[in-house]
């Protein structure tokens, strides 16, 4: 449960960081493909976040 909690916050982050980053610095790239992107960052970094943080079912 504790992989879930941590990978919520961490996809918005890159979601919103994305976004912005998108919007900063690369201006002509349609807007349906920056959704693509920001999409693809979140989910990516979710699953990245979901395998390396462990459970802590060993220490209860």
């Amino acid at each position: 449960m504790k992989r879930i909690i941590m990978m919520i916050p961490i996809m918005f982050i890159v979601a919103v960081v994305a976004n912005w980053m998108l919007e900063k610095g690369y201006s002509e790239i349609p807007s349906d493909a920056k959704t693509l992107i920001i999409i693809g960052a979140a989910l990516l970094s979710g699953a990245v976040s979901f395998f390396l943080f462990k459970d802590e079912r060993g220490n209860e």
